[in-house]
């Protein structure tokens, strides 16, 4: 198949887009480079600078495509409550454009990169599409936005229209940024730099951690097969993991013990854990990479990594 990957030098973008290639698929990229690196990218992957909002740009790359994922997006939940307007008009205003520019082409099949955020506070767990999503941020917000658009624009348009959940994706070349870094790989270098490990509340809070190949085999499923069309879908590991167990298993991996300082703010809410029926039903997903296994993995090919382990 030809496929756009909007945001595709991210890091789910770009393991997406390597992963299609190397399948023998044709592959183009459209991102900002806000947070991409394009260095990455398989050399097979056709890449573009631009901004999805910007519909001319749209009509360029959709010509020929089959089939959009539409990964482009502010992922910060934090920098959400401060720039509220800048991740509504990325998020939704991206989402609007994007399908606006498919009808305008031709192309009739999207997979939306959605987030279990969305959720919010439930009151049980495991979490599953059919639950009226709460949520707690801006970013949350957006994407219950964009979701909406896709499936309204999507009927009005004759869109085969997806929506995947993604869970707290982690694994190699993610980026660990000053501020708002996804907590996994910042726990890992934290340990390796002799650093401590900010948690904030006191650590039983749990949240689902899912390895980036696991990502990457749903989202490509959700393009192949008709039963996802119409549907939001959760991509996660099925394994509710506390922050203090996160701390447990990297301590595993890395052979240290890291110092841990409690945060007395607010450390999210209180559980998230994905129910996998409605993937498993639709998608033969399986989640393969447990998290040890997955941070065992995270430290082995990670560049970044790598380079902290050769200085302890």
């Amino acid at each position: 198949m030809r496929y756009l990957i909007t945001g595709g030098a991210g890091f789910l973008g770009v393991a997406l887009a390597n992963h299609l290639v190397n399948n023998g698929h044709a592959v183009r990229v459209l991102d900002d480079l806000s947070t991409g690196d394009p260095a990455r990218l398989d050399r097979r992957v056709l890449f573009s600078r631009g901004d999805v909002r910007n519909v001319p740009t749209l009509w360029t790359q959709l010509q020929e495509v089959e089939c959009v994922y539409h990964l482009a997006a502010r992922v910060a939940v934090s920098e959400s409550i401060l720039y509220p307007q800048e991740y509504n008009d990325v998020n939704v205003g991206g989402t609007v454009a994007l399908l606006a520019a498919m009808r305008d082409v031709g192309v009739r099949r999207v997979v939306l990169a959605s987030s279990a955020t969305v959720y919010g506070e439930q009151p049980s767990q495991p979490v599953h599409e059919a639950l009226r999503p709460n949520p707690g941020s801006p970013y949350a917000a957006s994407k219950i936005a964009a979701e909406q658009y896709l499936f309204t624009l999507g009927k009005l348009y004759g869109l085969e229209a997806a929506a995947l959940r993604i869970f707290n994706a982690y694994g190699p070349g993610q980026r660990v940024p000053p501020a708002h870094a996804p907590v996994a790989p910042l726990f890992l270098k934290r340990a390796l730099d002799g650093g401590s490990l900010v948690i904030h509340g006191d650590g039983r809070q749990t949240r689902d951690f899912v390895y980036v190949d696991d990502v990457v085999r749903g989202l490509a499923a959700a393009s192949q097969t008709e039963a996802a069309v119409g549907q939001i879908i959760n991509i996660g590991s099925g394994e509710e993991t506390s922050l203090r167990e996160l701390v447990r298993q990297i301590a595993a991996v890395t052979g240290r013990e890291p110092a841990v300082l409690n945060n007395t703010s607010q450390g999210g809410v209180s559980r998230l854990v994905a129910d996998l029926s409605r993937a498993r039903q639709l998608l033969d997903y399986q989640p393969r990479t447990q998290l040890r296994e997955g941070l065992r993995q995270l430290l082995a090919k990670d560049p970044q990594f790598g380079q902290q382990r050769a200085a302890a």
